[in-house]
C-alpha cells in the first residue's frame, strides 16, 4: 500500500541566532525539568557540549513523546498538528513543506 501525507498547515522557526527571541515563544523555552525545551550549545560532533569545547553552536533539547530530541543551528522547530514539537534537519523541511500565503 502507498500513502500520501495529508496537507496540513503547520507552524516552525527556524534555530538561528537572529530568531532566538521568536523560537522561545514558539516553542516555550524553559527548562528540561519543568518539561519544557531548553537551549544548549552542541560540540562539532553533534553531542551536547560540556563546557570542554569553545567553538559550539546552538542547540535546543526537545521533550518528545518519543524521547528528549536534540536540535542543532540551522534546524526547524516544528509544531505538530497536535502542539507537539519536533526538530526538522532543513533539506528535509525544505523537500515536506512550502511558504502558506
Amino acid at each position: 500500500m502507498k500513502f500520501r501525507k495529508r496537507p496540513i498547515v503547520i507552524e516552525a522557526v527556524q534555530l538561528i541566532s537572529s530568531t532566538w527571541s521568536e523560537m522561545c515563544e514558539h516553542a516555550g523555552v524553559g527548562k528540561l525539568s519543568d518539561g519544557k525545551p531548553e537551549g544548549c550549545y552542541v560540540k562539532k560532533d553533534g553531542t551536547l557540549n560540556d563546557g570542554s569545547e569553545s567553538n559550539t553552536r546552538m542547540g535546543l533539547q526537545i521533550p518528545t513523546l518519543e524521547g528528549l530530541m536534540l536540535a542543532v543551528e540551522g534546524d526547524w522547530i516544528i509544531r505538530g498538528v497536535a502542539g507537539e514539537l519536533y526538530p526538522c534537519k532543513p533539506d528535509i523541511f525544505e523537500k515536506t513543506y512550502e511558504v502558506v500565503v
